[in-house]
């Protein structure tokens, strides 16, 4: 999965953050409402970035009279999940960069890591 750039990064977090919150999919006026304290776009730059995000895959989308709806194809954490997969493609060793990843994270992080392993291991096969 190909990453966002900032604006499309953007538009998904208003995206997600509807979805998170239990809030009908998303129309391109109501993603312009929600960025116009932050950012200064034109309804028609919204409209577009939504629609190249339902293309690439990002979001899915239904019509709803003449508007279309977007809701995200996937969560944020799906998201930084294959972000991260595909770093870890990109390298020569990939036990090498987990290791060093391990290293780097906080303790906290440590627990939720040693959980979900935990949780990993005790499932029965599939």
């Amino acid at each position: 999965m190909k990453g966002l750039g900032e604006l499309e990064r953007t538009v998904m977090e208003v995206c997600w953050a509807r979805e998170e919150a239990g809030v009908v999919p998303a129309t391109a006026r109501d993603v312009s409402r929600a960025l116009a304290d932050q950012r200064d776009l034109a309804h028609t730059t919204v409209m577009t970035v939504l629609d190249r995000l339902a293309k690439k895959g990002f979001l899915d989308r239904e019509r709803d009279g003449r508007a279309w709806r977007y809701r995200p194809s996937a969560s944020r954490e799906g998201y930084v999940t294959e972000l991260m997969l595909g770093a870890l493609n990109e390298t020569g060793d990939r036990d090498a960069a987990l290791a060093h990843f391990v290293r780097s994270v906080s303790q906290d992080e440590i627990d939720v890591l040693r959980q979900a392993l935990e949780e990993i291991t005790l499932e029965p096969p599939a």
